[in-house]
């Protein structure tokens, strides 16, 4: 991570937890504006989960309640995320 990465403000973010063993929905298991948002940020970065930013996506999450399943309009966007990370992850093994 550059300086300009850690150093940048995050205005909003929102964390998914999804188990491909389950194959169930994706959640929201975090969520906030702000310093949350950047704690949210931190933690992922130092657990090695990928990060991908969508104002327009993260703007529809957002609403959303910590626990609550992602809406059925977005599975195809958040499957296509899920497939890229999973994809990240097998070329760097």
């Amino acid at each position: 991570m550059n300086r300009e990465e850690k150093n940048a403000k995050v205005d909003a973010a929102v964390a998914l937890k999804y188990d491909m063993q389950d194959a169930g929905v994706p959640t929201v298991v975090a969520k906030g504006h702000g310093q949350i948002a950047e704690k949210i940020i931190e933690l992922a970065r130092e657990n090695d989960v990928h990060i991908h930013e969508n104002p327009e996506l993260l703007e529809i999450l957002i609403r959303l309640e910590i626990g609550d399943e992602i809406p059925e309009a977005l599975y195809r966007a958040i499957a296509e995320v899920i497939a890229f990370t999973y994809e990240l992850k097998t070329a760097n093994r």
